[in-house]
């Protein structure tokens, strides 16, 4: 087979785009390990110890409570600081952790993205849930990683408003992102890193991805698989 000059320089693109897609994902993957590892610390090594501290306060209120009655408001005071730390580093260990899914189910780590968008500002984030819809681990995994570049990526972008939707459809499961603005065209054909991302997780799980324009002139992202019976065992 004789291959034409441009036959060529579209293979060549090609490769060097998967070549960058795989290099990001282990950067990510890496990323993924390290985060990981600084969850686990928080949530099982100094949460922990913080407790263990609070619990030593009350026990020396107990102790002294007679002899100097004022240490029942300072240990108080004390014990609810130390309280409301561990509450935020709970809330850091879960964003943290690349496995929410798996642990919360997808709903709430869709949940806990549109906090963390919401907090940074600039942009709103909208999210419709189909009631009691439940996926697959795999699914929803690459659906909440789709969703989260594609929402991250808007953020990037300065983009007022992001609506991210999770459907039954025609008997498919879908994923649908819907940002008032387009992808950056980092790579020169129209596509950025962000949609480099998406499309090896989408392909990684079987999903079918489509990156498309509005007629508004912002950016759609559709994720969708065939919905699969779930086997109830008796």
């Amino acid at each position: 087979m004789i291959m034409s000059g441009n036959d060529c320089d579209g293979g060549a693109a090609k490769a060097r785009q998967e070549e960058l897609a795989q290099m990001l994902v282990s950067a990510v993957d890496r990323r993924e390990t390290d985060m990981t590892r600084i969850s686990g610390v928080l949530h099982d090594h100094v949460s922990q110890v913080l407790s263990a501290a609070g619990l030593q306060l009350g026990l020396l209120r107990l102790d002294f409570q007679e002899r100097v009655p004022e240490i029942e408001q300072r240990t108080a005071e004390i014990q609810q600081l130390l309280e409301s730390v561990i509450d935020q580093l709970r809330g850091l260990s879960y964003e943290l952790n690349p496995s929410i899914v798996e642990r919360t189910g997808l709903q709430t780590a869709l949940d806990r993205l549109a906090d963390r968008i919401r907090k940074a500002g600039g942009s709103g984030f909208r999210l419709h849930y189909e009631s009691g819809l439940r996926l697959p681990a795999p699914i929803a995994t690459a659906f909440f990683k789709i969703a989260e570049r594609a929402a991250d990526e808007a953020v990037a972008q300065n983009c007022g408003e992001i609506e991210v939707q999770v459907k039954t459809a025609q008997g498919e499961w879908v994923l649908e992102v819907r940002m008032d603005c387009e992808f950056r065209d980092e790579l020169g054909d129209g596509r950025s890193v962000a949609t480099l991302m998406m499309d090896h997780y989408a392909a990684r799980s079987g999903v079918a991805l489509e990156i498309r324009t509005s007629r508004s002139g912002g950016a759609i992202v559709r994720a969708s698989h065939p919905a699969i019976p779930l086997v109830v065992t008796e």
